[in-house]
């Protein structure tokens, strides 16, 4: 006979199992500091594809010798990701001066 708590348990299981499974990969490309929701999901799952496809535009500018084609490519490459994690600590820095400006009582 299954349990309460062996549900419970399998549960716990399955919803660790399937929130590391893009977690992980995809915080790079993630605007928000967690992904926490779907729409969070979709939105580095764009970054994630946008970033592929300017490495692929860059090799392909390379493989035609269009190196000032393939050194912007290259620069939208690095600055996408730097640019999401700037968003990233802004957000925590907001979140921080939020929960500061919340009263004690609370």
């Amino acid at each position: 006979m299954i349990t309460r708590a062996k549900l419970v348990e399998q549960l716990r299981e399955h919803q660790i199992r399937s929130a590391q499974s893009y977690s992980a990969a995809l915080a790079v490309f993630s605007p928000n500091p967690h992904i926490a929701s779907r729409r969070d999901l979709k939105v580095a799952l764009f970054y994630a594809i946008f970033f592929c496809f300017l490495m692929v535009s860059c090799y392909v500018a390379l493989y035609l010798r269009w190196f000032r084609l393939s050194a912007i490519f290259v620069s939208f490459g690095i600055f996408l990701p730097v640019s999401l994690k700037i968003s990233r600590h802004r957000r925590l820095k907001r979140k921080r001066e939020r929960r500061l400006l919340l009263p004690l009582s609370m």
